[in-house]
């Protein structure tokens, strides 16, 4: 079909430009012709639950469909500011409901930055290392790449610190028994063409290397003239078989996590980064969402269901289809989805973070500001009112925007005096983002005390 072409005739604008006058009569809003939208895949008829639960109930009037469930949860749990947190720049992108259904049965993501956040199940095949020299071999999976700046890279003892550029094998490298030679790395990936498995050598370093223990660990010297190559080479993206450094990869284990899996909301990465585990362990890094509160008890009902219900293979069309919660097996039991498990809770995860952080302040013989956040009665005196701010709680159950304590930690707007905890040596002092999430979590749940 050709595209019309809106813009006024040349002829009319020069009329207009000479100071004529032309009454111009415009259609406006109107096209005359039937838009092509992608069709909605055909879907059996979704009865309606019509049990008694409130979480159910509730999660089925306010998320009826996946495009109600994106824009009200998703859109506005994860992309704040206009999509900063998950965007285009940061994987996986869920603006639009497109691109969240896109993150169904993709492979789960390696964020760079500390390795140690890094999921076992998140790691993908490494790119593999042949050498030329010394170490020469058959090309060998690379765990991981560093490069440790300093004084006299290659110089004195080698160890796991020393200056150098750093490469962790899945294998002791080739050659002889020296622990010392010169030779060139080439680094090779693995792609399929035309259904045939092909290598590509895409970079390569000549240097004097080292070995440490086995032979897998080695350690390149880095000249000056060399920092730029170097440089240029860990940020090409090399990919890394053993990203979190804890000897297991992932990938080579089977282990193949997907952001969302079909079918299975256990199993989705996405999911367990809400919840702060999966398969009942602890995951690393901070829980999700960071900048937002957690996701309610009813909110997590609707994300549980649709991951439940969509097909693999399924595309943004399936978001337009009721949520079958009727169905659904978690709405048996929604009050399990709670975001505290068992690791969030006041007796194992929010008291010792009090105590270990701010005892030392705030104890029963030291108190600033008259506070006591150690010893008997702790949870007590967090309901009751700020003596610095008497108009506001230390704790609002269910209301951590209310809470002074949590306004108090993260330095929110109108609290006066430093965020605490406050070390007065270095004049610096936080939780972590991992503790700071967990007393979110607590207090959005309600802030129950239990043992």
């Amino acid at each position: 079909m050709m595209a019309r072409n809106l813009a006024p005739p040349l002829a009319l604008v020069a009329l207009a430009l000479c100071g004529c006058r032309e009454t111009i009569s415009y259609n406006e809003g109107n096209i005359d012709f039937e838009p092509e939208r992608p069709p909605v895949e055909p879907q059996g008829p979704v009865a309606p639950y019509t049990g008694t639960n409130a979480i159910v109930l509730d999660a089925q009037a306010r998320f009826p469909t996946g495009l109600d469930l994106h824009r009200k949860v998703i859109w506005r749990t994860c992309t704040p500011n206009g999509g900063v947190c998950h965007n285009s720049k940061e994987y996986p992108d869920l603006r639009t409901p497109a691109s969240f259904a896109a993150a169904f049965d993709s492979r789960c993501n390696v964020q760079p930055g500390e390795y140690s956040s890094v999921f076992d199940g998140c790691e993908g095949a490494g790119d593999r290392m042949r050498f030329d020299g010394s170490f020469g071999g058959p090309p060998i999976e690379i765990a991981w790449i560093q490069h440790v700046a300093g004084e006299g890279e290659g110089d004195g003892p080698t160890d796991e610190n020393s200056p150098g550029l750093h490469i962790k094998l899945a294998s002791p490298a080739g050659g002889d028994d020296r622990d010392q030679g010169w030779g060139t790395a080439h680094f090779v990936r693995g792609f399929v063409d035309g259904g045939q498995v092909m290598d590509i050598e895409f970079a390569s370093f000549n240097t004097e290397w080292r070995k440490i223990g086995d032979g897998s660990h080695l350690v390149g010297r880095v000249a000056d003239y060399q920092l730029d190559q170097v440089q240029q080479l860990v940020a090409a993206g090399i990919q890394e078989g053993d990203a979190n450094h804890n000897g297991m990869f992932g990938a080579t284990m089977g282990m193949d996590t997907r952001l969302l899996a079909s079918g299975s909301p256990e199993d989705s990465y996405l999911i367990g980064r809400i919840r702060g585990e999966m398969y009942d362990s602890a995951l690393p890094g901070s829980r999700m969402p960071l900048a937002n509160p957690p996701l309610t008890i009813p909110e997590m009902l609707g994300l549980y269901c649709l991951v439940e219900g969509f097909p693999v293979g399924g595309d943004e069309v399936y978001l337009s289809n009721p949520i079958d919660y009727n169905n659904c097996s978690y709405s048996l039991a929604p009050e399990d989805l709670n975001l505290l498990g068992n690791g969030v809770t006041w007796a194992s995860r929010v008291q010792p973070i009090l105590e270990a952080n701010c005892g030392g302040c705030h104890s029963e013989t030291e108190a600033q500001g008259s506070l006591v956040l150690s010893g008997e009665g702790v949870y007590e005196r967090l309901l009751a009112a700020s003596l610095q701010m008497p108009d506001l709680p230390l704790i609002v159950p269910g209301d951590a925007e209310a809470s002074y304590l949590y306004m108090k930690l993260t330095g929110a707007d109108g609290i006066i005096g430093n965020p605490m905890p406050y070390n007065p040596l270095t004049g610096e002092g936080r939780l972590t983002e991992a503790e700071l999430g967990d007393i979110l979590t607590w207090i959005s749940n309600g802030a129950i005390e239990d043992q």
